[in-house]
């Protein structure tokens, strides 16, 4: 396991012009001939309750990245605000859901862009409950489009497994992982702290309509034949059961019990960094000839792109 150290500085506006949007198009260029990864963040805005910012899953998300992106060299894109919601989230205040038709097309637009543009290899990382939608995102994108590409959607808290779960099951926490609860904050104070006021820290007790072990908790770490997403009426909409958006005991919240966490996560999207690169360098991508039966003349001028002798992918299709 690496030494990492947390917590950092946000660096979002930063003059290191570790994000995407900070850069030049002179900065581009060069960072794509040493490194063509982007990671891509995508979080939520929603009700945490009063302890927790409601960009918590985004600011998550963010910090790990740049945390990746600070000891790999690659780069990372300005998060991913708004997400996708199950059902018994909408109606929560606080939280402002896409409709998922809205949130799978601008995820296919922002690929699309940024395999224009040169990074074809793209690294999505989500701690919000969209499980069900980005990998659609991407499969969709894929048939689509029908070009060499690396895309990849880490699902963090199944990355995080047992250092997520409660002592009962071989974790730190004193209540299974869900949602702004006791394993949520604690990652939040050990990633931001100064975004967070455990003064005001909330608990609560919400319970399903079948009893355990049916239907997994949140991040699916549980291993339940249900995932939690795949249900409607297993429990009722939270601005009703949980007004206060938080479920589970946010009070008992401690940045240590997350350190595991956050190590184990961190440890492994720099090996998938570093595994990408290993098996097809800057530059390089699977054969076009593994990946798609478009006319070979094609995809090599979609490969060159726009400004050096070849063309656009946007000639193939705009989003939709």
């Amino acid at each position: 396991m690496s030494d990492w150290s947390f917590p950092n500085k946000g660096y979002m506006e930063s003059a290191d012009k570790m994000y995407y949007q900070t850069m030049n198009k002179r900065d581009v260029e060069e960072r794509l001939e040493k490194d063509d990864i982007v990671i891509i963040p995508v979080g939520s805005t929603e009700n945490h309750g009063n302890s927790g910012p409601i960009g918590e899953d985004t600011f998550i998300v963010s910090r790990i990245a740049e945390m990746v992106a600070k000891k790999t060299g690659c780069t990372v894109a300005e998060p991913v605000w708004y997400g996708s919601h199950p059902f018994h989230h909408i109606g929560q205040p606080c939280t402002i859901p896409l409709p998922d038709d809205i949130f799978i097309a601008q995820l296919r637009a922002i690929i699309t862009g940024f395999w224009n543009t040169g990074f074809r290899k793209q690294i999505f990382i989500s701690m919000h409950g969209q499980e069900y939608s980005l990998p659609v995102a991407l499969q969709e994108w894929g048939k689509k489009y029908q070009v060499p590409a690396m895309l990849y959607f880490v699902d963090l808290p199944r990355v995080m497994g047992q250092t997520l779960m409660d002592k009962e099951h071989g974790g730190p926490y004193n209540r299974p992982f869900q949602h702004a609860c006791e394993a949520e904050q604690s990652i939040s104070l050990a990633l931001f702290p100064e975004l967070c006021n455990m003064e005001d820290a909330e608990d609560t007790d919400v319970h399903g309509i079948l009893p355990a072990g049916h239907v997994d908790r949140g991040g699916d770490i549980y291993g339940n034949p249900i995932p939690g997403h795949c249900v409607v009426g297993n429990a009722g909409i939270e601005c009703v059961t949980a007004p206060q958006g938080v479920l589970g005991h946010a009070t008992e919240a401690d940045p240590e019990k997350a350190k595991a966490s956050i190590n184990k996560v961190c440890d492994y999207l720099v090996k998938l960094h570093d595994d990408i690169l290993t098996a097809c360098p800057p530059g390089v991508l699977p054969p076009a000839s593994y990946m798609s039966q478009r006319d070979p003349e094609e995809i090599e001028k979609l490969l060159k792109g726009p400004t050096h002798g070849g063309k656009h992918i946007y000639t193939l299709a705009w989003p939709t």
